[in-house]
């Protein structure tokens, strides 16, 4: 590890990116004091068996950073890099993504220290379990909504939720989100970051005047939101996919690529590269293609200091969290170069969590296209608010998002007053 990643501590910079945006606010010191740290977190280290029969000690987090405007809900991730700063950071964030889109949620994180790639399904299973056992008294429909995460998925969430209701003695679906829609999960949920992205890339071309008919895109990250997304920009929006890539690199084709074969080249092989009708390139390639829309959704910090300036598109749609450092923000703020920030461009996958969530508490489930309609209203409405913000404070739409969420928590903290 290097002295870099050493020092990087993510909730710094997540208080660092309040403390910017809180500047445009007039907002109290004491509540601005009580918005940069979490409300409640809990850090829990248990034993779980594993195949060989021997016990090993795991510690995971949960974090609910702000219950001001609703539940606190935010996913569970499995990764060895979990840290409780890190959990913080992602619960800040949050916090200000359920706010820019205007849901009734606080926000929330939760991670355990493991590496579930060498774990067993069983293995997995006890330590959700026993994971779901130790945090109990923190979730709830009413309280703390989990979800998947980075290495969870919906069986993970079944897993919780099944724990939870033999605990309480009775089904209690609306306890999780990103369930198997078989026992309660939400029609759409699988593509709704993929589809808020499209959205967002959507909405920040007709702003501009961008062509989208005639639109290349380049997609960093080829998994379950860059898929998705860059199928539905494709087929919805009739833009054209001249790159994509994976954690191993990327292909380009400047006539476009044949999304059905790359994803039966990607089942096959494991990767995107080696699709025989186009060039390999690599990730850092990838992103300075020239192109209109520029969606990363990988890794974090991909576009920075040293490569933003090589950026050679109109508009960018971040799938990914962090995608874009905030010294690359001010670069690309100058070169003209339109950011759909983190927080409201992949704000689909909570917001559809959140239509989940209404529907386990009513028992009553929606058509999938009722899902969708619903989920474009909110995406449409956030980037206008936004964009409001962003031109009548001459700011970038990060920081208008930031403002916009942070002042929205805010005034909710200011209206509740303090207790007692």
């Amino acid at each position: 590890m290097s002295d870099k990643e050493e020092k990087f501590n993510p909730f710094e910079m997540a208080q660092s990116q309040f403390d910017l945006a809180a500047q445009y606010l007039d907002i109290d010191d004491g509540i601005k004091a009580k918005l940069r740290l979490p409300k409640r977190e809990l850090t829990v280290n248990f034993p779980v068996r594993m195949d060989d029969g021997s016990l090993r000690m795991f510690t995971g987090h949960r974090v609910q950073y702000d219950i001001t405007r609703g539940p606190a809900k935010g996913g569970i991730r499995y990764h060895p890099d979990v840290t409780l700063d890190e959990v913080r950071a992602l619960a800040m964030w949050m916090t200000w993504k359920c706010a820019v889109v205007n849901i009734p949620y606080g926000g929330a994180k939760g991670g355990v220290v493991c590496n579930p790639k060498e774990m067993s399904d069983g293995e997995l299973e006890r330590l959700t379990r026993r994971f779901t056992s130790e945090i109990i008294m923190f979730i709830s429909p009413e309280s703390d909504i989990p979800a998947p995460d980075v290495n969870t998925t919906s069986q993970t969430m079944a897993w919780i939720m099944d724990t939870y209701s033999m605990t309480k003695g009775h089904s209690i679906p609306a306890v999780v989100t990103g369930k198997p829609v078989e026992i309660g999960g939400s029609l759409g949920r699988r593509e709704a970051t993929g589809r808020g992205v499209m959205f967002a890339a959507r909405e920040a071309a007709h702003h501009l005047g961008v062509d989208l008919g005639e639109a290349r895109v380049a997609v960093q990250g080829f998994g379950n939101v860059g898929s998705i997304g860059a199928e539905l920009i494709q087929n919805e929006l009739g833009s054209r996919i001249i790159a994509v890539s994976d954690s191993r690199g990327g292909i380009t084709n400047p006539a476009g690529l044949d999304l059905s074969a790359v994803r039966q080249h990607k089942r096959e092989t494991g990767s995107v590269v080696g699709y025989p009708e186009a060039d390999t390139i690599t990730n850092e390639e990838l992103l300075e293609l020239e192109c209109e829309i520029l969606v990363p959704a990988a890794l974090e910090e991909v576009i920075h200091a040293d490569n933003a300036d090589r950026i050679r598109t109109r508009i960018i749609s971040e799938g990914a969290n962090g995608p874009t450092t905030p010294e690359a923000d001010a670069i690309l703020y100058d070169k003209g170069v339109f950011v759909v920030p983190d927080i409201l461009a992949n704000a689909g996958g909570v917001t559809v969590s959140y239509f989940e969530w209404v529907q386990d508490l009513q028992s009553f489930f929606w058509e999938e296209d009722e899902v969708n309609k619903n989920l474009e209203q909110i995406m449409v409405n956030s980037f206008a608010d936004v964009l409001a913000v962003a031109q009548e404070r001459n700011v970038n739409m990060r920081t208008a998002a930031y403002i916009l969420a942070i002042g929205r928590v805010a005034t909710a903290t200011q209206l509740r007053g303090v207790y007692p």
